[in-house]
């Protein structure tokens, strides 16, 4: 029996943008936050910024889009896990990361995640829900580290997921394709 491509079920974007530390995945995914909400697209999940302090980073927040923020790691803790010079509150960011995503799922059109890296993989409640929500049937844009890890290197195999290169020289061109393709 052949299948007609009007009777073909539109797959679901699942899409992990990846690429080296600075190479632009959060600008990108901030500036299609931003280009969605523009269209009328109800997006949610969470995003993760730089703090800076004279010049020189020395933690990170994790941002729900359009909400509140958390500290999710910072030279001055004397807490947590260790991550190079930083240190995570991964119970700041379980309290900020689990409702976004559960928001998101239950509101939005798009959810975007910012990001799966090794920070955010100290949280398997996290790993957890992220797993999840890969199941339903809600678009999904995520940031994910180049490095090798086997939850991540798990996901990136996912016959489902679509695994774009960032850099520095294409992020205006994603940011088109990823705008056309979400705002179905």
């Amino acid at each position: 029996m052949s299948v007609h491509p009007w009777q073909m079920r539109t797959a679901v974007p699942r899409i992990l943008l990846t690429g080296p530390p600075r190479s632009g995945k959060t600008t990108l995914v901030c500036r299609l936050a931003e280009e969605l909400t523009a269209s009328g697209v109800a997006v949610g999940g969470f995003l993760t910024r730089e703090i800076r302090e004279g010049g020189e980073r020395v933690g990170f927040t994790v941002e729900e889009i359009e909400g509140s923020s958390a500290l999710l790691a910072h030279v001055a803790l004397s807490e947590g896990p260790v991550v190079g010079r930083y240190r995570v509150n991964v119970a700041a960011f379980e309290t900020l990361a689990l409702p976004a995503l559960e928001r998101a799922a239950q509101h939005c059109r798009v959810t975007i995640v910012d990001e799966l890296g090794q920070m955010e993989l100290f949280s398997r409640a996290f790993v957890d829900s992220f797993n999840r929500l890969l199941g339903q049937d809600i678009p999904l844009v995520a940031t994910i580290h180049a490095r090798h890890h086997p939850i991540t290197d798990a996901i990136k195999q996912r016959p489902d997921i679509e695994l774009l290169e960032v850099h520095l020289g294409n992020a205006d061109k994603l940011l088109a394709y990823l705008t056309c393709r979400l705002s179905i």
